[in-house]
Parts: structure tokens; sequence; C-alpha cells
């Protein structure tokens, strides 16, 4: 994938693999966060299930780990966001065709440099 190319998203745009590789990054970040939230949760689940009060105390620092992660993968997605903005205004300086297939759609093609 080094040096790939993706284009045709909506104006030509070209994404280099280093971008692509900060958002696969960035998507492995949030998975393994949701991940890590869906454990929590069933441990909050099982400790108000049981009504011991220790677990139930131990909620308390369950639930803030919980929404501390929510809190990350929201800033990710932001980050996210914010670089696949930046990038495609980089790349639309490059090209300003706005070529559209004819459904209006753009069209996502993969090319690699000869």
């Amino acid at each position: 994938m080094e040096g790939d190319t993706f284009s045709g998203l909506g104006n030509g745009t070209q994404l280099d693999s280093k971008v692509l590789q900060t958002f696969q990054k960035n998507f492995v970040q949030v998975q393994n966060i949701l991940d890590q939230n869906r454990l929590l949760i069933s441990e909050i689940n099982q400790n108000h299930e049981s009504k011991i009060p220790d677990n139930l105390s131990r909620n308390v620092g369950l639930i803030r780990e919980l929404n501390n992660n929510i809190r990350r993968v929201a800033d990710l997605y932001a980050d996210l966001s914010s670089s696949y903005t930046k990038s495609m205004e980089a790349s639309s300086e490059g090209d300003s065709s706005g070529a559209l297939k004819s459904d209006g759609k753009a069209g996502l093609k993969r090319s690699r440099p000869g």
C-alpha cells in the first residue's frame, strides 16, 4: 500500500498512504476503546445486579472510566474529522476539477504510481 493514492473523492482528491495510515490508526484506537467499554458495561451491570456494597461502590470508578473513554472516542472522532478536512482542503488546492460521476456521486478509485 506504500505509495498508493486514492482519488475520485468528489473532486479528484488524492489521499496518500500516510493520511490513510493515520485514519486506520485512529479507527483501531476507537475500536479498542469501544471493546474496553463493552467489558466495563458488562462488569458494571454484574456489580449492579449483585447488590453487594463493595461492588456497587466499585461501579463509581468504573463509570468514571467509561465516561473518560467515551470522551476519548469523541476526541478521536473530532481529530479524524479535522484531519480529513485538512487533507481534503490540501488536495483540492492542487485539483479543482470538481469531477463527479454522472449520478452526482464521487467515485472511489485506487491508483498506483507507474
